[in-house]
């Protein structure tokens, strides 16, 4: 505040004119009245200060605010000078609850080991600091809203305070007397509160627009009215930008700043004026607002007063909610203040005054209310209580005031529901002392009525789905109070949670059997009804459901009572709608059912049953505990009528089976879907568990027969086992048996499925075991995979599974688990939770499993569980008499081959039943003697049937099966099954020691295992008999291969030949060369290997040779600019290349020309059809938006879909053999020095006949006496030339292509043949990209040779080969005058004034551009001539060795410099080991270079990585002496004058001094910044990112750069830059910078990574931090905690060293095309 109190003075003068409020002695007097001085000031004041709305000064009416009125009554507040006062306070006062409210992107974190429920977090300070650090935490951004918790000791089992808010954490331990405020200071709050409080909260909800309250208007009312426009959620930006623009006729910009203010604060003044004006400028926005979809803007006209008063009184906001943060006493007086009611009148008091005002605040006053009701009333636990009691007071209104509201959740005051009802005290307090649950579903019962039918059941058809998602703010906040269980029930809470859960009922009793529908016959629906919300809110019940199921469980009485309750309702529900029909009887197998007539086929049924599944989980909670015996105390037996409880569920059921059977295909859509939730892990636990639950409830409650025949009813299947002729409709007979197949599924999990808490004796770790073991019995799964197929509530880690991480190698696969062996005896094929195809193939998977382990087939199912006693009745369903008929009935028909009465799925089942069966009394004779045993399955199945129908057991069948052919794959498990009958017999048997039996059952068993036997044995004959087939064929193969050969010898013999003597050849040849074969350079050079080269275009699959004369081929190429190799990022990029020179390349090789390729060959024709067919077909397709830019050259490779901007063409390598003897002799005459001379002489004499066009430009040669008269002009010619190369017109036509794209790109600049710079450019591109890939040999550590990937040998071999032909294709004058400047680094002889000094070049790129510019001195204008092979022998050792001795001065110069040792002597070995290491890359570059321009092989030694052996290699291959000083030795006379003018040069003197820095060698390799281990530790970066530009503190996108670390705010307006007059986004211009418009950023709080390229490119792509799973997260969904994968992100590295990102775009860009909407140029 210092800064802006400049000079006491002003001070003064303010305090001095109202004396009233500050200086006078009345104000320690009791009789002063505050309220009234304190209004006074207001009054004068306040309209003077916020008097320009349009345009307001901000930082200028601060200062008004603070110095007129802010100051003056703090001073009064605190008694003395506010600035010392809250410091004193500052360093008293901490406080235990940290009270930090995150704002939107924010990140949390929850700890699943400590926190209480989920809603418990922490920020990112407290957590940081925090024992949960190390513990499973989740990370999650937040919405914006919440509060951290770190210090509330409820919300966390462990560790509830972090180190920074331990109490005594702030230092000294202070006693607790002087966070005391002192009387004087706290009787003055109670002064000064009320007034503040009273005037803010009459300000907030004053409602006259023109008038101010009495006490406010001192001065006579002015014209002055404002037309303010709100912020609401309907409306897009654009098109209140629109309104605007009409409306008030203002620019574009204009409208956009009002637009992003209203947006931010909620409301803004957009114009000002008299009332009528105003008044009419309110009417037009509403016309231009309003259409057919949408309601007009909200806009009010203000008096200019009205609007000054209501933004101070959010200032005073402001300046309480920093008060409330100093001391605890401050809070305390402002909630009693506010909690204050005014005696008598019965109105709310200020807060809930406020509250209820909510949703008629602006954006800006909620938050800033919002935020001092945290820091207030939160932050002290006695007044969150007071709070929220007002809360729940008022609840309903709220609730009902945010429904009609058209604001988010986050700004509504409801949203602090989850702050108070989390709490577990404070939701026991609510519930006993204000009921909340009975008030909140009372709400909910009032807010949903207009969805009420005229039977009062729900029906959503037509319903808002955003009033919808309101409806659910208040199914959540029923949740919040439930997420904690009380551990200890007073008869109070029991009273009131009853009262709840009664109320809870009535709102089910309106779902249930909601949205009934019948099934459509004759005619297809004609429009799907909506089921999307009905669906929706079963969803959000579940929860619901699940947590008063668990509550009412926690205690015995409460259990039995809602039990009571529950049954109640559910019978009201059943007895109103099925007392219309009469019983009738139905009969079978000697047992009758009566029922009412029903059909699922005919007659309305429901999927929504929520009350019948609530009583089915509170039975299985009764049976849990052991007080089902307790039951008929509350619910009398003849009450209970159990066979309608079973009713509904069932016909939910059968319906499922009808769908299945497509019987209800004319229903639409619609019926499907809800089918398909209704199973779906969203929601089965509260539907279909709970149905197959409520249907074992019946089984154990009813006669198993009556039971049974009920089944048989309702599926409408009575006939099909009653013997009744089929008909021939073969539509019936198919549904027919999908619905036996459905109901024997049925009853298989009825029987079967006992794994739940409850029906048997299981525990919920086990249940989620069996889920994932059945999940994993499927295939192996990621663990976010498992997570998706389970309930949400229900997820553990996942335990006891073996863990492969990656099992897919590689660096986009992530951890799979797999199975364990021993838990796969756990597997049932008929799992409940199964989809058709889920089962097929668990089916599939086990059974070939089974096979690889030569095992047979048979998958039976695990012995289950036993059921608890009170459903221990169900398993009479399997041996009671229908049952049997059923079985019996099925079996009978596969035997008799009626086959389409039965398929092999019911056999399947038939036989999982049997067994289930043969367990069932095998478990039970093995725990009981055998006379207790009633269970006779084994009896009943071997039992004959009484009529002569059923003249045969199941038995017979079973055997009868097995020879059926269709039942192949059934075999194993037939005979399993005879096993187990054979198994129980003999349990029965021996028990009863029949001496008789015994000898029968050995031979039975005998029988048994011969027949094993004779299987085995039938196995081993059939495999040998298929491998003895496969022999056969083979041998008829070769046979006919050799009698096709003796027809066609002549062809063959030829072949063969041809071959051989080409081999032998070739011996000879590497016989007699073997000494110089690995030479490059020289007059020992080597023979260039020339293959013939023979390639087919991927376009029209023609073959062609590559010869110099024919037409061109070409390869798909992309040329980019590249900043793959440079340190120093901050060099600025020119932009525009038309001033650029590019001849001389800077050594830290800021930004190059890489050109890759992707290998593949094309005939030049057919590539422009193919180019031109492709811009045909993109003019035709306008709207389409295309991946790439046509404009630019640029398609995909037809063949492997990269991205290429133009074509190489195909240039063969010109083989040169050096004849020895020649050699030799010319080596004699030519040393280094004459040959210097003859080039002078040659190049002086070209340079005379140029300069009678151009006099100035002829280098100015220093030593004119140098020439003797023997050398002359021509004398160059005398070693040797030969006549040039000449190439077909369609390659030149390619070279000038290529050669014009490299220019274009690489400079940005529009093509242009004949600019001079072209051949500069292609001896650049050259450079680089060979310099790109032995920096990438190296990075990956592969050899020099034979390690590079097809793609880059082609690429570079004819990138290489281009280069050196190009030069014919440019006027040999230019290309001269290119190498003049060349050799001026070199010999200080050529030396023109732009030559830069030796320290200033990259040696390399000097190296590639002499060698490939040289021939063009033996130019004549007459004939066209180039060097012979011994002249370009000399012509590169030389130039190679020049280079190389001026590469080495470089490194010297550089570390001496380094080793800060210019005065001092300096050891040698350093300066070698410098060398040494320094010259390397060039040496291998050279290699390279050598290797592709020449086609000598290179030394083994290459092919390998050996440091040692690598330089020597290195040195012979280029004929260098391994000690490099030698060069200087040899050609001293030579060098020594060269030296002393290099070093003369100014820049390299300046270094020497010390001056200047040199680029030090070997160039320091680039890689992608240093990440850290753990990801939040960028999260923590990230939220301390301030945006340089930005002074609010909303949350920003921050993303950092990969490639120089920098962090960047990404997508916001406030980093827009302009760049050549485009608005580009902070990311897209940093490109252009760091990366010469390729980049690579981390999106840090959404974890992903953006890779882009240009304005209007990129992609996202999976950031390389993997969870414990091995999984990436994007998004931060799932939370886990993050650690850095090196593998993934080695290869982010080498997509950018490869110059790879560019294709990974347009690959991505082509199968996900979604992405064009995004904008990429305002990233």
């Amino acid at each position: 505040r210092e800064a802006k109190w400049k000079g006491g003075e002003r001070r003064q003068g303010v305090s001095l004119t109202h004396t009233s409020l500050v200086s006078s002695p009345q104000w320690c007097d009791e009789r002063f009245d505050f309220q009234a001085t304190f209004l006074q000031c207001l009054a004068k004041h306040v309209p003077n200060i916020y008097s320009a709305e349009m345009d307001p000064l901000l930082e200028k009416q601060e200062e008004m605010v603070q110095a007129a009125i802010l100051y003056p009554l703090e001073r009064y507040l605190f008694g003395e000078d506010p600035d010392t006062f809250l410091e004193k306070l500052q360093q008293s006062e901490t406080s235990q609850l940290c009270g930090k409210v995150f704002k939107g992107g924010e990140t949390t974190y929850s700890c699943r080991d400590c926190a209480v429920d989920p809603t418990c977090v922490l920020c990112m300070d407290c957590f940081q600091n925090s024992i949960h650090k190390n513990h499973r935490y989740k990370m999650h951004s937040s919405t914006g809203g919440g509060f951290c918790d770190c210090g509330d000791t409820e919300a966390w089992k462990a560790g509830p305070v972090c180190t920074k808010h331990e109490p005594g954490a702030s230092g000294s331990p202070k006693e607790n007397s002087e966070c005391q405020l002192n009387e004087e200071v706290m009787e003055h709050s109670r002064r000064v509160f009320p007034s503040v409080i009273k005037y803010m909260v009459d300000m907030l909800i004053w409602e006259e627009e023109k008038e101010l309250p009495p006490e406010l208007t001192i001065r006579e009312k002015v014209d002055s009215y404002y037309c303010v426009l709100f912020n609401d959620e309907h409306h897009s930006y654009d098109h209140v930008i629109y309104s605007l623009q009409r409306a008030l006729g203002c620019e574009l910009g204009e409208a956009q700043l009002h637009t992003t203010a209203i947006d931010k604060e909620g409301r803004r003044a957009v114009k000002a004026g008299r009332y009528a004006s105003c008044q009419e400028a309110k009417e037009e926005i509403k016309r231009h607002s309003e259409n057919v979809s949408q309601r007009p803007l909200h806009v009010e006209v203000l008096h200019a007063d009205v609007m000054a008063h209501q933004k101070f009184a959010l200032r005073l906001g402001s300046w309480l909610n920093k008060l409330m943060s100093y001391s605890r006493d401050f809070r305390q007086i402002f909630c009693q203040v506010c909690l204050k009611e005014e005696t008598g009148s019965g109105k709310p008091c200020s807060i809930s005054k406020l509250m209820l005002w909510d949703a008629k605040l602006h954006k800006g006053a909620r938050k800033v209310l919002h935020e001092l009701i945290f820091s207030s009333f939160f932050m002290e636990m006695e007044y969150k209580k007071h709070f929220a009691v007002e809360f729940v007071k008022y609840y309903k209104a709220l609730q009902k005031e945010y429904i009609s509201d058209d604001h988010d959740r986050v700004l509504s005051v409801t949203a602090l529901s989850v702050q108070m009802f989390t709490v577990p005290t404070l939701a026991r307090h609510l519930i006993e002392e204000q009921s909340v649950i009975t008030t909140i579903t009372e709400t909910l019962l009032e807010v949903l009525p207009e969805y009420l039918d005229k039977n009062d059941k729900f029906n959503f058809q037509g319903y808002s789905l955003d009033k919808l998602n309101r409806v659910y703010a208040v199914i959540y906040d029923l949740r919040y109070v439930l997420i904690s269980k009380p551990t200890v029930w007073t008869d109070r809470l029991r009273e009131r949670f009853l009262e709840g859960f009664v109320s809870f009922l009535r709102i089910l009793t309106c779902m249930q059997g909601m949205e009934e529908i019948k099934r459509q016959i004759g005619q297809h629906i004609e429009v799907d009804p909506d089921w999307e919300a009905a669906i929706a809110i079963q969803m959000q019940l579940k929860n619901i459901l699940l947590m008063f199921q668990e509550w009412c469980a926690c205690d015995e009485e409460l259990l039995l009572r809602a039990y009571k309750e529950c049954h109640k309702s559910v019978m009201r529900c059943s007895t109103n709608s099925s007392r219309l029909r009469e019983k009738t009887a139905f009969h079978l197998c000697g047992h009758t059912l009566e029922s009412r007539p029903y059909r699922v086929s005919l007659d309305p049924v429901s999927i929504h049953l929520p009350l019948s599944r609530t009583l089915a989980g509170l039975h299985v909670r009764l049976s849990k505990t052991g007080r089902i015996s307790r039951l008929h105390e509350f619910v009398s037996p003849e009450e209970f009528q159990v066979d309608l409880l079973v009713e509904y569920p069932l016909r939910c059921l059968v319906l499922v089976a009808q769908v299945a059977a497509e019987m209800w295909r004319r229903n639409g859509l619609s019926l499907i879907s809800q089918v398909f939730y209704y199973q779906d892990v969203k929601c089965r636990e509260e539907m279909y568990d709970k149905d197959i639950i409520m249907l074992q409830i019946g089984a154990s409650l009813m006669d198993p027969n009556h039971f049974l025949l009920l089944i048989l009813q309702r599926y409408e299947l009575a006939d099909a086992f009653r013997r009744i002729k089929p008909t021939k409709d073969q539509e019936l007979i198919k549904q027919c048996n999908v619905l036996i197949e459905e109901m024997l599924q049925i009853l298989i999990y009825v029987v079967g499925e006992r794994y739940v808490p409850g029906v048997s004796n299981v525990t919920k770790e086990d249940v989620i075991m069996r889920e994932i073991i059945h999940l994993l019995c499927i295939e192996p799964m990621a663990h976010s995979a498992i997570t998706k197929s389970l309930p949400e509530n229900k997820i553990n880690p996942v335990t006891g599974l073996r863990t492969f991480k990656d099992v897919k190698p590689g660096v986009s696969g992530h951890g799979v688990y797999e199975l364990k062996d021993e838990c796969l005896k756990e597997f049932n094929m008929f799992f409940y939770h199964y989809t058709k195809t889920q089962h097929s193939k668990a089916e599939h998977t086990q059974k070939k499993r089974r096979k690889q382990e030569n095992r047979d087939e048979a998958l039976p199912p695990p012995p289950p569980p036993d059921f608890c006693p009170a459903f221990s009745n169900v398993v009479r369903l399997l041996n009671c008499d229908v049952m049997m008929h059923i079985l019996r009935t099925i079996l009978q028909r596969a035997v008799e081959l009626e086959t389409h009465l039965w398929t092999e799925a019911m056999i399947q089942m038939v036989l999982h039943l049997l067994s289930l069966g043969l367990l069932e009394e095998k478990q039970q004779l093995q725990k009981s003697p055998e006379e207790e045993v009633t269970f006779d399955f084994y009896h009943k199945a071997s039992r004959m049937g009484s009529s002569a129908l059923n003249a045969v057991n199941i038995l017979m069948l079973l055997e009868k099966l097995k020879r059926i052919p269709q039942l192949e794959a059934q075999k194993d498990m037939i005979n399993w099954i005879l096993q187990m009958f054979d198994t129980v017999k003999r349990m029965r048997e021996k028990s009863s020691l029949t001496t008789v039996a015994a000898t029968s059952v050995s031979e039975a068993t005998k029988g048994d295992e011969s027949t094993q036997d004779k299987e085995k044995a039938e196995r081993k004959r059939k495999a040998e008999a298929a491998r003895l087939h496969r022999q056969k064929i083979m041998a008829q193969m070769s046979a006919l291969q050799r009698n096709f050969i003796e027809t066609h010898k002549l062809l063959y013999e030829n072949t063969l030949e041809a071959q051989g003597k080409e081999d032998a050849i070739m011996e000879e040849e590497s016989m007699s060369s073997i000494d110089y074969s690995r030479i490059a350079l020289g007059p020992k050079r080597g023979p260039s290997v020339v293959e013939k080269e023979v390639l087919t275009c991927i376009l029209c699959q023609e073959e062609q040779e590559v010869k110099l004369e024919s037409a061109a081929m070409v390869l798909s190429a992309c040329v980019q600019k590249s900043t793959a190799l440079t340190q120093n990022r901050s060099r600025i990029l020119e932009l525009s290349g038309d001033t650029l020179d590019p001849l001389f390349m800077h050594p830290d090789l800021p930004c190059g020309t890489h050109t890759g390729s992707c290998g593949h060959v094309m005939h030049a024709a057919c590539w422009q059809k193919y180019f031109e067919a492709m811009q045909l077909n993109f003019r035709q397709r306008l709207h389409v938006e295309q991946i790439f830019d046509l404009e630019n050259g640029e398609y995909l490779c037809p063949l492997c879909k990269s991205l290429c901007n133009t074509v190489i063409p195909i240039v063969p390598l010109q083989a040169q053999k050096i004849n020895s003897e020649d050699a030799e002799a010319v080596a004699q005459i030519l040393s280094l020095a004459r040959w210097l001379e003859i080039i002078l002489v040659r190049i002086s004499g070209y340079s005379v006949k140029n300069a009678k066009g151009e006099k100035q430009n002829a280098p100015a040669f220093v030593n004119k006496g140098l020439g003797s008269s023997a050398l002359e002009f021509n004398s160059i010619l005398s070693f040797g030339v030969q006549s040039s190369a000449k190439y077909s017109s369609s390659i030149k036509e390619m070279l000038i292509l290529f050669a014009t794209t490299i220019y274009r790109v690489g400079l940005k600049v529009a093509p242009n043949e004949a600019d001079y710079r072209i051949p500069m450019m292609t001896w650049s591109t050259c450079a680089f990209t060979i310099q790109c890939i032995e920096n990438l040999l190296e990075t990956e550590g592969k050899p020099l040779f034979g390690s590079l990937q097809n793609r880059q040998h082609s690429g570079l071999k004819a990138l290489v080969q281009f280069a050196a032909a190009q030069r014919t294709t440019s006027p040999q004058v230019l290309i001269q005058k290119h190498l003049i400047r060349l050799l001026g680094v070199l010999l200080p002889n050529f030396k023109m004034e732009d030559t830069p000094s030796l320290l200033e070049v990259d040696m390399f790129h000097v190296l590639v551009g002499t060698v490939l510019s040289f021939p063009s001195l033996y130019w004549e204008d007459a004939v066209d001539l180039q060097p012979s092979s011994i002249s370009s022998a000399y012509n590169h050792l030389y130039l190679f060795h020049l280079t190389t001795l001026a590469h080495i001065t470089q490194i010297v110069i550089s570390s001496l410099q380094f080793y800060h040792c210019f005065s001092q002597d300096i050891p040698g070995w350093l300066v070698w080991d410098c060398v040494k290491k320094g010259i390397m890359p060039y040496l291998r570059c050279a290699a390279l270079f050598f290797h592709y321009l020449l086609g000598v092989s290179p030394p083994e030694e290459l092919q390998q990585v050996s440091e040692e052996g690598q330089f020597k290699a290195l040195c012979s291959y280029l004929s260098l002496p391994t000690n490099l000083f030698l060069l200087f030795q040899e050609y001293w006379d030579t060098v020594n004058p060269l030296l002393q003018r290099w070093c003369a040069d100014p820049v390299v003197l300046s270094c020497l001094k010390g001056k200047s820095i040199a680029i030090r060698y070997p160039r320091k390799r680039n890689s992608l910044i240093e990440l850290p281990e753990d990801y939040s530790c960028l999260l923590n970066q990230a939220s301390q990112f301030r945006c340089p530009r930005s002074s609010d503190d909303e949350q920003k996108h921050p993303v950092l750069c990969l490639f120089c670390g920098a962090m960047l705010c990404s997508q916001n307006t406030c980093c827009q830059e302009l760049v050549n007059g485009e608005e580009l986004g902070a990311c897209t211009s940093h490109a252009l910078q760091c990366g010469a418009g390729v980049c690579m950023f981390l999106k840090i709080r959404e974890c992903k990574v953006v890779l882009i390229e240009g304005k209007t490119r990129g992609c996202l792509y999976p950031a390389p931090y993997l969870d414990e799973y091995g999984e990436t997260d994007p998004g931060l969904k799932r939370g886990n905690p993050l650690h850095l994968c090196r593998e993934r992100y080695r290869k982010l590295h080498l997509l950018w060293q490869q110059h790879c990102i560019i294709e990974e775009i347009a690959r991505s860009q082509e199968t996900n095309q979604i992405f064009f909407g995004f904008n990429w140029q305002l990233l």
